[in-house]
């Protein structure tokens, strides 16, 4: 139960209109569609997406960390915004 409860917050948290500015998400895929598109040919391509991706796996546990799970306002996070759905 715990789990699906955790699951369902992470994905809430997720999709959430509040949790990233447009900008961010509009500049992030922007970052990802260049590395993509001028690494393609190098043998690169798959070392930098793994940094990139580890780099954003850290940043998404360090904020949940720091946020108690996502039920506290820390740096760019508001809680207020972003309470779940069920409550």
């Amino acid at each position: 139960m715990a789990l699906n409860k955790t699951i369902k917050r992470e994905l809430e948290v997720a999709f959430s209109k509040h949790a990233q500015p447009m900008w961010m998400r509009i500049a992030k895929y922007l970052v990802l569609g260049s590395v993509v598109y001028f690494f393609w040919s190098s043998k690169l391509l798959w070392v930098i997406l793994l940094v990139v991706f580890a780099l954003g796996f850290s940043v998404h546990f360090w904020y949940r960390y720091k946020t108690g799970g996502w039920t506290k306002s820390y740096g760019g996070w508001d809680y207020e915004k972003n309470k779940p759905m069920d409550r």
